[in-house]
């Protein structure tokens, strides 16, 4: 197995906090930090948008992985990507022209990316794989932190491996949702190489050790 980069979501962070909270994943050897965009739209929630990111861009060197559930994507990647946004996933779901945003997305000089709910067949982004630089798995239903992992995402990461690998692609797999020591070995088995983890490792009393934690339990 490839060593798997860990990507911290700031979803988990002390908001009231977030430089102290950008500096601690940097010292516990966090590789990406994943920042959730929401709507209250496509996702019952509401997060970060561009000003906060631009202000957050300041204090760490560690890339942004921008996860935008959001409708109308495609009215915001260079606003995103001018924030700080170094990697930038769209929702099949919510994007009615996949190719075009994805395009986009990498003439704005940020890598793109496509993220799928659990319960959103892989066929539809088949066609689109040539263009990603990465695609998201939702492990759970989005909108929220904390839920539980759904075990049937380990099984769509082998799938969409071999879609991957069928097309001689070097696209890289991410996972997020419910992802701990517990549950992160079968998926990075499977394929996925980038494991988004919040409470795991934001609401752990030792950061490093719980990066840790993670890379060990694919071991």
């Amino acid at each position: 197995m490839p060593p798997i980069r860990v990507a911290p979501s700031i979803l988990s962070a002390d908001f009231t906090r977030m430089a102290d909270e950008l500096a601690s994943l940097e010292a516990a050897g966090a590789d990406v930090v994943h920042v959730d965009v929401m709507d209250g739209h496509f996702v019952p929630n509401l997060t970060f948008g561009p000003p906060i990111i631009e202000q957050l861009r300041k204090r760490t060197k560690l890339p942004f992985d921008v996860h935008l559930m959001i409708e109308n994507a495609d009215r915001w990647v260079r606003a995103y990507r001018d924030a700080g946004a170094d990697w930038i996933s769209v929702h099949v779901e919510a994007v009615p022209h996949l190719h075009r945003v994805l395009q986009a997305i990498a003439e704005s000089g940020a890598k793109p990316g496509v993220a799928i709910n659990p319960g959103t067949s892989l066929a539809l982004i088949d066609e689109a794989l040539p263009w990603c630089h990465h695609v998201l798995l939702m492990s759970v239903n989005p909108g929220f932190g904390g839920q539980k992992f759904i075990p049937e995402s380990t099984e769509k990461a082998r799938r969409l491996s071999e879609m991957i690998r069928a097309r001689g692609l070097a696209t890289v797999i991410e996972m997020d949702g419910g992802l701990a020591p517990s549950t992160v070995r079968d998926p990075v088995v499977a394929g996925v190489s980038v494991v988004v983890a919040g409470s795991a490792v934001l609401g752990a009393p030792d950061r490093a050790a719980a990066i840790s934690a993670l890379r060990d339990a694919c071991r």
